[in-house]
Parts: structure tokens; sequence; C-alpha cells
């Protein structure tokens, strides 16, 4: 986009500030969490040309997601909660999951995640009528929590007016912890998780900011910002691990 059309999407409101995320600005790629190094490794990879060239945005995507990879901590954090109640763990019980910061490089550490009859799984995770090749939580099958122990699901409770899936039943093996089964059994489903401790924190989901990837790419007569993308950005409340708690501002 040209600075003319920077300004025009900045003075009449469409976006946040100059910072605002969904811009190709170099204060609103710091902001969605883009490094440096993401954005010379994106330099080196398209390299010098003597002519126009367009480019996909996933390219520099995957400079970050290559940058970030090799030394971001992982968090688990669940972007739609489903609660799940572990009916065969002891109330009033609970443990602690150890799990590596980062398996990329295991000098980073470990962290301690409570454990206990209930958690939170990912509500995309499960499907009351799996289709093909879904290999995550349904009703009677068997998946690990990562990190954690292998779970199976029971039963089902839904909302009695919308219909909606609001709670699961499980089980676990409490023979399985990280992942070890005495009879060698695996499964293919492995899900992450949140303890019942997690914190909810507001989480926003930033799309791309026009629908068409060539934003002056409008009838003839429309104006340009009617390519705008109306779902370009969701705030959510999303269920996250208690260290994210401690996070400071610039943190990956």
């Amino acid at each position: 986009l040209s600075k003319r059309r920077l300004i025009q999407l900045v003075d009449e409101g469409y976006v946040n500030g100059w910072d605002d995320p969904r811009l190709p600005t170099i204060s609103g790629l710091r902001r969605r969490g883009y490094t440096p190094e993401a954005i010379r490794d994106f330099c080196d990879l398209i390299g010098v040309a003597k002519r126009d060239n367009t480019l996909s945005i996933a390219l520099l995507e995957h400079a970050l997601r290559d940058d970030l990879n090799k030394r971001s901590p992982r968090v688990m954090g669940v972007l739609d909660p489903l609660k799940v109640v572990i009916e065969n763990y002891p109330e009033g019980k609970s443990e602690t999951i150890v799990s590596v910061n980062n398996p990329e490089d295991m000098s980073m550490g470990e962290r301690n995640i409570p454990f206990s009859r209930t958690v939170y799984i990912e509500k995309d995770d499960f499907r009351e009528e799996p289709p093909p090749k879904f290999y995550r939580l349904s009703p009677g099958r068997e998946v690990r929590l990562k990190d954690a122990y292998y779970i199976t699901c029971t039963g089902v409770a839904k909302d009695e007016t919308t219909g909606e899936v609001i709670e699961l039943r499980c089980t676990y093996d409490p023979e399985t912890g990280h992942g070890q089964t005495p009879d060698g059994r695996k499964v293919k489903g492995i899900i992450h998780w949140v303890p019942a401790e997690a914190v909810d924190l507001e989480v926003r989901l930033y799309d791309n900011l026009f629908c068409d990837p060539d934003p002056e790419d409008v009838p003839e007569g429309e104006d340009w910002k009617e390519n705008l993308n109306p779902d370009s950005l969701r705030t959510i409340t999303a269920k996250c691990e208690p260290v994210l708690a401690d996070s400071a501002p610039g943190d990956r």
C-alpha cells in the first residue's frame, strides 16, 4: 500500500493507529510479534531483482515461524475452551506435570503445569460424530493430553436450549503419565490443554486487512476501501497456562 492509502486508513479510523498489527508498517509488524531477525531472513530469501515482484505474505510468515521456533518458549492455551471432567481422577487431588519450554532448545528448561480432575481443551479438538481421519477426541476414543495422561471420552453434556456441547466426561489411565504405557499401546491423537487454574486472557485474532490479495482490485467506480475485510480483527477471551499471567509486553 502507498503512504497515501495508509494515511487514509489511519486518519479515517479503519485501523487503530500506525502500529496496528494489520498494517505493513515496521511498528505494526513489531507489535504483531515479528522479530528483526525474521525480517532480515525474509529479505535474504527474496534477494534483489531489477524489476518489481509480488510475493505471498506466507513467505514472510514462514520466516517468522522459523525464527520463533528456535528461541521462543511454548505455552499452551485454548481459544475456545471446552471443560473436561476426569471422573476417575480423585477429587481434591492435584499433581504437577513437567513440560519442556522448547523442544528445539533444551537449555531453555522446563515449567510446571498443575493437573487435577478438571482441565480445558480446544472445542475443535472434539467431535461428537468424527469425520474420517479425525484423530482427536470423540465418544469412546482415547487420546493423550500433551505431556500428561491418556483420556477416553465417556459422556457429553449439552446446553438444553441450544444443544451445544458444554462439557465432556472422561476417564484417564493413571499408568500413562508422560505418554508411557505399560502395554505399549499408542494413540494417534495428542491434544493440548490447560488446567483448572488457567488464566483468562484477552486474545486478538488478526486476519488479512483486505479480502483480496490486491487491495486495489475492485470494479471500476468502486472505492478501494470496499475491499476491507470486516473480520480482520476478532477479540475473544481465551484460557491459558497460569505462567502467562507473569508475561511482560514484548514477550514472545
